[in-house]
């Protein structure tokens, strides 16, 4: 298991805050339902969409199609910025994910990522696994490309007692 080092920016936080542990911020990321993924395209313009996720061996695990701007971003830039969080101003924590993105083709892994989905979402998300790829349970839905970011550094926002939390690997 990777351990972070976790600091309080005081700057951006209130005195009364604490930083917030990292088993506080996996439990968040485990349970987000939603999750907005940055990625960038070959002429630099940001590339922003919405997208669930799973948590996984110490790593959010998501899927694009392989014609999906994503996908054709990541071809040539695996770097991403992930984010979850609620919408409230004064209360619960905002996350932000840095890392690389990379592919996952490991059948053993795909199994249990499609387990994780199936189990997540009460089989709203369903995947069989192919070569190296998901596939949707619906014959139209086709071939999905599964990636992994575990990640280089995270923020998390605290909201009410406002705190910046920064965890780095």
């Amino acid at each position: 298991m990777r351990h972070p080092v976790t600091t309080l920016d005081p700057r951006f936080s209130d005195q009364e805050a604490v930083a917030t542990p990292w088993d506080e911020t996996q439990e968040a990321l485990d349970a987000a339902e939603l999750f907005w993924i940055c990625t960038v395209r070959r002429n630099g313009r940001p590339h922003v969409t919405p997208l669930v996720a799973v948590w996984l061996d110490e790593a959010i695990h998501f899927c694009t199609g392989p014609a999906e701007q994503k996908a054709i971003n990541l071809a040539h830039n695996p770097q991403v910025t992930l984010t979850t969080g609620r919408n409230d101003w004064d209360a619960g924590l905002d996350i932000v994910v840095e890392g690389d993105a990379e592919r996952v083709t490991s059948r053993e892994r795909l199994e249990r990522l499609a387990k994780a989905w199936t189990t997540k979402w009460d089989g709203r998300w369903r995947y069989q696994v192919g070569e190296g790829v998901f596939h949707h349970a619906d014959p139209a839905g086709g071939e999905v490309l599964v990636f992994a970011v575990a990640p280089k550094k995270v923020f998390v926002f605290e909201k009410g007692t406002f705190g910046q939390t920064r965890h780095r690997f």
